[in-house]
């Protein structure tokens, strides 16, 4: 076990440098120079790097799937009875760990540091925060860095839960991502939090008792009913535009 977790502590730190140096480079590119255009264009700037990543990805590595061995393999049986088992494997327990103390320290670093004082500022007013000294290019940066190195711990953790790859996985959890902060609300920590649990919990109920060909369109259906009887999100505040 200490070997394994050696193992996942080496690709989990190698993983988060490279692709916040990624995520740095792409923010200058890909982004910056759309700072000041209409809304739509970050968003379909965002839509192309992720296709030229997905690309890349596959043209350098392949298109086919790639295994590795399995790292974690023991289970605790929390309960048994009439053949029917309850387990809880030790990745479970590792992704559930990790995420908790990542979600700590992000919301420490969001709410009681100087970088997510301007993160925040920066997110309500960004020519305001420049006025008020903050340098906006720089936090929004460090953003994405941040952000780039959270992915990171997500893709090591599916890598060990699932035991496979493939250049185009990244395409439905970010999606899904997006759609739980959206069902929790822009803007909420906790809200996106809330948003991944009931996405997870609607689909594996779904594919508990119905196709779980479908457990994708009954995630989404969600969303769009909460989006038309609550727009904000389950704990977004409402925008209020100030006249």
């Amino acid at each position: 076990m200490a070997s394994v977790a050696l193992a996942l502590l080496i690709v989990m730190v190698v993983s988060m440098v490279l692709t916040s140096l990624m995520s740095w480079t792409i923010e200058r590119v890909a982004y910056r120079p759309l700072r000041g255009s209409f809304r739509l264009a970050p968003l379909i700037s965002a839509i192309g790097m992720s296709i030229v990543l997905s690309n890349f990805v596959q043209v350098a590595q392949g298109p086919r799937n790639k295994p590795v061995p399995p790292m974690v393999t023991d289970t605790i049986v929390l309960m048994e009875r009439n053949g029917f088992a309850v387990t809880l494997s030790y990745k479970q327990i590792i992704i559930m760990v990790v995420t908790a103390v990542l979600l700590a320290g992000f919301w420490y670093v969001v709410q009681k540091t100087p970088l997510g004082r301007a993160q925040r500022a920066c997110e309500q007013d960004r020519k305001m925060a420049a006025l008020l000294g903050v340098n906006v290019d720089r936090t929004i940066s460090l953003t994405f860095v941040m952000g780039a190195a959270l992915a990171a711990v997500a893709g090591t953790l599916f890598l060990m839960y699932y035991g496979v790859v493939n250049f185009s996985d990244g395409f439905v959890p970010g999606v899904k991502a997006f759609t739980a902060a959206v069902l929790g609300g822009i803007g909420s920590l906790p809200g996106a939090v809330l948003g991944g649990l009931l996405i997870g919990l609607i689909e594996t109920f779904w594919s508990g008792y119905f196709s779980i060909d479908y457990k994708d369109v009954a995630a989404f259906s969600i969303l769009a009913i909460v989006l038309i009887f609550m727009p904000q999100g389950i704990l977004g505040r409402p925008e209020v535009e100030k006249v």
